[in-house]
């Protein structure tokens, strides 16, 4: 009886599984656990009949002075805890080089050559199949090796056990394991592999475990390594990851698909991930995909802070979330980036009927698609088209119509249509931050009530309804704050009259020179008025799922967090903006995922 093998764990590999699960502490959610513990369950029960043989033909064996004696089918515990602990690091390290990602942009509609639309990503298949030839190659390399038996049975055995098991995920994922950004697959895979090559060296030196001579080849990778245990370390590594990918694209397939998948339970069984991967991607719905890789690169480019916070969020609630943004992001930039007021106008006009069509009786003649595909641009399509009216209330669109004709009054005012300036004071002021920011705070709760497993009552849901539009004005206020300058190249001015007046200030004078002192102290009383709204409404939004209450946080504070480096100076200037640093606002999402 001996405790090497264990300080083996508690010098090496024990200390990485505390140190990386204290960072993704704040990060974790339920299918994060259940994602974890699945693929622990299958690679301990993949791996020791194995490892079980192995040890019973002596390619390797274990002195009996450096273990502490319990076994299973005459594996060491301590080999048994290895399986475990090996998974749970690779995954943690998955997990957090893969947590902003968008899986369902990464699907794939392969059509055959025959379709009616013709080919399409068809490029994609022969990787799969050089794939499966160059795995069924190395299998059939293995199996001599086997056969051979002698210096080459231990490598010849890893490989037989092993490469099958990749040949499948490859089989079944290649989609994203190609794909994939490499930080998300080729990290989690050599950055264990070299830690675990370096402890591998230093324990085959003290004897803690042994490799018997006449089973292995006697290449070396560097001294002290053998070639088989560089391998062994390399292909284990490649399994868990191309077995978490793998569930991600299961995952990725359930929830973007609602048609084909309407319940999808929030730990999809075993059965329900098969159903997902036997689902042809000649069947996947093109539309769809090209709707959701359109709203994750618009928020990629237009909000950098969201698209962080979004990444907090599971499922078909951060894929609602991200075509719920997408929808009026399109819809503001329409307007916004008209050639003419007439032009705008005619652009409200078009989302009002586009919404009343959605929202309209099911004998409407005119459908969505017919109507979106006849009035608005390519590019705006998608957008619309995927807008997931059926969990959002008509009202709250409306009220951001609403908001867009109070930001074209501007235009008129300039041309001298209207002799009133929009924002005369702070009840005008709050009236368009509700418009424009407070009703899309409503939609996004909307979200979150539907898609929630936590059932809300409808009075509770009112009230948390009316924090959200209030959160969403704090918000605005920051927005506006932040963007003072920005808007008087435009030739607009968001103060209201009633605070210039105070100041002495003209509304010519700020668009002449937005960064005086005066309007910086006007810049300070938006913010004391944002942060005194997002106080009132924090302590209600705290009443939300637990499930999203983290998330919800981390949008929040995100956001708040611009307000607070304007107030304290501390930014950086991108494109006329405050920005907070990147660095930064993954500090901020992770303390606030914290609390």
């Amino acid at each position: 009886m001996g405790f090497e093998y264990a300080l083996v764990h508690i010098k090496y590999t024990i200390p990485p599984a505390i140190i990386l699960s204290l960072i993704y502490r704040p990060l974790w959610t339920k299918l994060d656990i259940y994602k974890v513990a699945f693929l622990v369950t299958v690679v301990v029960v993949s791996t020791t009949p194995w490892d079980s043989y192995l040890i019973r033909n002596r390619v390797w064996t274990y002195p009996p002075n450096v273990m502490i004696g319990p076994k299973l089918f005459d594996i060491p515990a301590e080999e048994v805890f290895f399986f475990v602990i090996q998974t749970y690091n690779v995954s943690l390290l998955y997990l957090l080089f893969s947590k902003p990602i968008f899986y369902p942009a990464y699907l794939r509609a392969e059509r055959p050559a025959s379709h009616a639309r013709g080919p399409r990503n068809t490029q994609w298949r022969p990787y799969k199949l050089l794939g499966q030839l160059f795995f069924a190659m190395v299998i059939m390399t293995g199996l001599g090796m086997v056969q051979g038996r002698g210096r080459t049975m231990y490598m010849g055995g890893l490989i037989v056990w092993a490469t099958p098991f990749l040949m499948l995920l490859w089989s079944l994922a290649y989609q994203f394991i190609i794909g994939l950004p490499r930080s998300s697959t080729i990290i989690p895979i050599i950055i264990p592999t070299l830690y675990l090559w370096v402890v591998d060296t230093l324990e085959l030196k003290r004897g803690t475990w042994v490799i018997e001579n006449d089973t292995k080849i006697g290449f070396y990778l560097w001294t002290g390594l053998e070639i088989e245990e560089a391998v062994f370390f390399l292909i284990t590594n490649t399994l868990i990851v191309f077995g978490l990918i793998a569930f991600d694209n299961a995952c990725a397939i359930l929830h973007t698909f609602p048609d084909r998948f309407p319940d999808v339970p929030s730990f999809p069984s075993p059965l329900m991930l098969v159903k997902a991967f036997i689902s042809p991607a000649s069947k996947y719905d093109e539309d769809r995909i090209r709707g959701l890789q359109d709203a994750a690169d618009r928020l990629n480019r237009k909000s950098r802070s969201f698209y962080i916070a979004s990444a907090a969020f599971q499922g078909r609630l951060r894929i609602d979330l991200l075509l719920l943004y997408s929808f009026c992001r399109v819809a503001d930039d329409l307007v916004d980036n008209a050639t003419s007021l007439a032009e705008a106008e005619s652009w409200v006009e078009k989302l009002r009927c586009f919404l009343n069509i959605s929202y309209g009786p099911l004998q409407e003649k005119i459908t969505v698609k017919d109507y979106v595909e006849t009035q608005f641009p390519s590019k705006a399509q998608p957008a619309l088209l995927q807008l997931p009216t059926e969990y959002l209330s008509a009202e709250p669109f409306n009220g951001l119509l609403q908001g867009f004709e109070m930001d074209l009054a501007f235009s008129k005012f300039q041309e001298g249509r209207i002799m009133s300036h929009p924002i005369k004071s702070e009840l005008d002021l709050d009236l368009y931050a509700r418009r424009v920011a407070g009703t899309v705070a409503e939609l996004c709760l909307e979200l979150v009530f539907n898609h929630s497993y936590t059932n809300i009552s409808g009075e509770d849901g009112r009230h948390i309804l009316q924090a959200g539009n209030s959160m969403g004005v704090a918000l605005q206020y920051v927005n506006i704050a932040r963007d003072i300058g920005v808007d008087a190249k435009i030739g607009r001015v968001y103060l209201p009259l009633a605070w210039l007046d105070e100041e002495g200030l003209t509304l010519q004078a700020v668009i002449k020179n937005p960064h005086s002192t005066r309007i910086e102290k006007l810049r300070s009383r938006l913010l004391d008025r944002a942060f005194e709204i997002y106080e009132e409404a924090r302590e209600i939004i705290e009443n939300l799922p637990e499930e999203v209450r983290g998330p919800i946080r981390v949008v929040v504070e995100s956001y708040m967090e611009i307000g607070r480096v304007l107030r304290q100076g501390d930014y950086e200037v991108k494109a006329g903006r405050a920005t907070v640093p990147k660095l930064k606002r993954i500090r901020v999402a992770w303390q606030a995922l914290n609390k």
